[in-house]
Order: C-alpha cells, then sequence, then structure tokens
C-alpha cells in the first residue's frame, strides 16, 4: 500500500527544497519552492479572486512551460513582489534561462499570493513591503526540511475562523513514482465537520498526522456556508479575501499537458478538506512540477498512471490542507 515518504512533505520528491520566512511585525511571510533545475509546471486556478503572476507562461502551447521555483506569499497583490526578491536571488546563482552570452540568467518562478492584509500586522510599510527582500531570504533558507503551520506564507493565514497555514504531506506509490503536496491554507470555507474538531478530511488521515479525530453522530443535515455570521463579522465575506494556495509534485515524466491534468484533478483535494472550496470570495490554485525522473510508459498504461498519479496529488492536498491547520492551532 502507498505511504508517506520519509519527511511526510514535498521535499519526499528528489531534489525539491522549500524554503519558508515570516515577518512578525507585519504577521506575512513567504514561502518558495526550489527545482534542481527547470522542471515540466502547469497550473490550475478554480477560485474566483486570485493574485497570479507567470500563470500564462505555464500554459502548454507556450515556448518555455516550466519553472525553477514557485513562490508563495501572503500580502496580496503587494506579496507578488515576492517572486521578484526570489528570481533576483536565483539569477545571482546563474539560475534561469540563458537567451544570450554575456546576459544574466532568467529564472521562471510562477507565484500566487493569499490575502492577510487584515490580521492586524503593521501594513503601514508605504513605498517599500517587504515581500521582495523576504523572497530574497527564503532562497537561501530553503531546505529539505522545513516547518508546518503558521510559518512561510502559512503565517498570516485563517481557515474559515481558525487559524490557517502552511501543510504538506507525501506519498510513496512505489517503483519510484513519488507525489507530494504543499499547501498555504487561507480558505473562507471550514476544514471541520459540525463538531469544530473533526477533519473532512478525516479518511485520509495516515498514522494520526493531523490528530486522529473521527466524527461522533452525523448531522442529518449540514448549513452549506458554515459559521457564515462570524466570517462577515471577519470582513472575510470579500472576493479575493480568502484563497489556498498549492503546489504538487511527482517523480514522473509528465508534459506540460498532463501536469496541467495532474493540477486539475488535485484541486479535489480542497473540495474534501475545505467546505466550500472554490468560491468567488477565494482564489484556489494548483501548480504542477514533474521531475521526469519516472517513467509513467506509454498507451493505456500511461494514461492510468496519469489518473492514478491526480488521484493520490488530491489525497495528498487533502492531508495537507488538514495538517496545515492541525500545526497552526497545536502552536
Amino acid at each position: 500500500m502507498p505511504r508517506p515518504g520519509r519527511l511526510n512533505l514535498i521535499t519526499d520528491v528528489p531534489g525539491l527544497k522549500v524554503g519558508c520566512v515570516e515577518d512578525e511585525a507585519v504577521r506575512t511571510g513567504v514561502t518558495v519552492l526550489l527545482c534542481p533545475d527547470a522542471w515540466a509546471a502547469a497550473v490550475d486556478v478554480r477560485g474566483g479572486g486570485p493574485a497570479v503572476r507567470e500563470t500564462d507562461t505555464l500554459r502548454p502551447e507556450n515556448s518555455f512551460s516550466r519553472a525553477h521555483a514557485i513562490c508563495l506569499s501572503g500580502g496580496s497583490v503587494f506579496g507578488l513582489g515576492a517572486a521578484d526578491g526570489a528570481a533576483i536571488a536565483l539569477s545571482a546563482r546563474d539560475v534561469g534561462v540563458k537567451l544570450a552570452a554575456g546576459s544574466p540568467a532568467i529564472p521562471i518562478v510562477p507565484a500566487a499570493s493569499l490575502h492577510d492584509l487584515g490580521n492586524g500586522g503593521d501594513k503601514a510599510w508605504g513605498l517599500s513591503p517587504p515581500y521582495r527582500e523576504l523572497g530574497m531570504k527564503a532562497v537561501e533558507a530553503a531546505a529539505t526540511d522545513f516547518p508546518l503551520g503558521a510559518f512561510g506564507a502559512g503565517r498570516g493565514a485563517m481557515a474559515g475562523v481558525v487559524k490557517g497555514g502552511l501543510g504538506s504531506a507525501s506519498l510513496d506509490l512505489g517503483d519510484g513514482l513519488i507525489v507530494g503536496a504543499l499547501v498555504a491554507a487561507n480558505p473562507v470555507g471550514s476544514v471541520y465537520m459540525p463538531d469544530g474538531e473533526t477533519f473532512w478530511a478525516w479518511p485520509f488521515e495516515i498514522d494520526g498526522e493531523f490528530g486522529g479525530r473521527r466524527p461522533g453522530a452525523m448531522a442529518t443535515a449540514v448549513e452549506p456556508m458554515p459559521d457564515d455570521t462570524k466570517l462577515g463579522a471577519m470582513g472575510r465575506l470579500r472576493p479575493g479575501a480568502n484563497t489556498t494556495l498549492a503546489i504538487v509534485a511527482t517523480t514522473a515524466d509528465l508534459s506540460t499537458a498532463e501536469a496541467q491534468r495532474m493540477a486539475m484533478m488535485a484541486h479535489d483535494g480542497m473540495g474534501r478538506a475545505i467546505r466550500p472550496a472554490h468560491t468567488t470570495f477565494d482564489g484556489d490554485i494548483v501548480f504542477a512540477l514533474a521531475s521526469g525522473a519516472t517513467t509513467l510508459g506509454e498507451g493505456p498504461a500511461r494514461a492510468a498512471g496519469l489518473a492514478r498519479l491526480g488521484s493520490a496529488a488530491a489525497d495528498c492536498l487533502a492531508r495537507a490542507i488538514a495538517r496545515a491547520v492541525y500545526e497552526a492551532r497545536a502552536a
């Protein structure tokens, strides 16, 4: 049976590193995922209020639908500046596309940001938001092990009316196929069942990774928008005020179009872990990366392998969302 990788993190996919940094005064942060080289990449946006950068670059019909890094941040539109810092730091390492002799390396760093501007931190940054510098620091901090909970892009996040955060999970499918997920969970929907203790993602939990809570008596009907009165009072019922930012990655030799299918299927993980998801108030997005280290084969076997990867990515993402909130609340 599939099991989590050694770390139960997205970095169980060999080659990936993740850097997380925070600004405690601002109550925000940045997470950068680094690839050892430009990996096949894709993206699928389902939320109604995304804040994104370079997502069109990853469309399969374009000339370089690959990524050297992906940047997630708080700060809404201001947080997209973190990708500038990450790109500068990577170029200084000579990482990126070379178009002419003597020209600087051009890293492809797609990015997405969540809205954490109303969390009480000091946002009086004038003409100097902190995100560019945080992006550079996140590149320097990148490692295979990293913290979960209120760290990195999840520092200022909320999940409905409780603390959100950064989460990750992995699955080793055998024969060299590994799938991992990384998420910054800031949804308007709830990650909890009506009892307020059991995660919607509980059927997918492995080894008590987010507390081992199981549901008791089930309600015959559940309000479609839980805690809507509290959400409105918190100012979260506004388009773009919430989002779940995710990355899924695999060792498989996927094309950009196949990676996009994996990203599309991975969105099911949000539906399994958050209720409701993909609302007009969220900017839900999934990036997908593939290292190409393990072949899926050809013909019908390849199609079946891709379906299995997409299903595993959705399971990993559901678990990562629950882990994000579990670790943030535990802290």
